[in-house]
């Protein structure tokens, strides 16, 4: 019994194993290729990080630098040619706060929304709540054409309210608190309602200090997608490029005079994708919680 129960624990790290190297390997080629020269690139030779001879870049003198300072070493000229060529920390910042502005709007909106639906009684709740799970069947796809002459209407096309106005409500962040909220006890809102507390400050003194690891885990969820969407600031950010997103910036590294600059262009990937796994890895055990807790009832 206890052998076939080891084999079964055996298989089942094996899947695991084997799942996380096939999510990894694409990021490790993205690091792996930010490190290498062009030849090595393009030969798909040089192993992890390459041979990094110190070379001399032809892009670096026809950009009126001098032979001396375009010698380097591959890695070092691949990260800072590609700050060089695209203000890749105006990028950075323009996600930072395009991501951090639609979190914390969607939190505005999904909490009242959220305790409402889990908390309260009252008539057609289960028809709304119903409303949301179908609205998460709604591809962003299918509205964006819609979403985008309203923004056109209104003259917000190439500016910040384009890209966070349109994800300001979270269908998917109001279900995933409401299933949280509903392992919240009764009495604990009952308490508070005898304490002379209204609904709003149960919400935001009551509820939202109980929600922090689902709010963690959403946060999760909401950042990636946003940080990582090229589909809709492809579409409403047609001319100004001072308001490029970290994705739109990266197709800055695409053809031209010089080719296409791969090595430069898997350093910016790197780059924009770091604060990513640094946040994961901060938040990952609230965010485990939060997941597991959600929708215990």
């Amino acid at each position: 019994m206890k052998n076939n129960q080891y084999i079964g624990e055996g298989w089942k790290h094996a899947i695991l194993i084997i799942g996380a190297l096939v999510v990894l390997l694409p990021f490790y080629m993205v690091v792996s290729i930010s490190l290498k020269s062009q030849q090595e690139i393009q030969s798909i030779s040089g192993g992890l990080i390459g041979a990094q001879e110190v070379q001399t870049f032809p892009v670096c003198t026809k950009m009126g630098m001098s032979e001396k300072t375009c010698t380097m070493k591959p890695y070092v000229y691949n990260y800072w040619f590609a700050f060089k060529k695209a203000p890749i920390a105006r990028y950075l910042l323009n996600g930072l706060f395009v991501t951090v502005s639609i979190f914390l709007i969607q939190i505005l909106i999904a909490l009242p929304c959220a305790y409402a639906l889990s908390k309260l009684r009252f008539y057609g709740r289960e028809f709304i709540f119903s409303m949301v799970l179908f609205c998460l069947l709604i591809p962003v796809h299918a509205i964006a054409l819609p979403l985008y002459v309203m923004l056109a209407k209104v003259g917000l096309v190439d500016t910040y309210a384009a890209l966070i106005i349109p994800w300001t409500i979270s269908v998917f962040g109001i279900f995933l608190m409401r299933q949280f909220f509903m392992t919240v006890p009764d009495e604990l809102i009952d308490a508070a309602r005898m304490d002379g507390m209204g609904e709003y400050s149960i919400v935001w003194k009551v509820m939202l200090p109980t929600a922090i690891p689902a709010l963690l885990a959403f946060a999760i969820f909401s950042v990636v997608a946003h940080w990582n969407d090229y589909f809709w600031p492809r579409i409403v950010i047609t001319g100004n490029r001072d308001l490029f997103t970290p994705p739109l910036g990266i197709r800055e590294f695409r053809g031209g005079v010089d080719s296409d600059e791969f090595g430069p262009m898997m350093a910016s990937i790197v780059t924009i994708t770091v604060p990513l796994v640094v946040a994961f890895i901060i938040a990952q055990k609230r965010f485990i919680e939060g997941i597991t807790m959600t929708g215990m009832k």
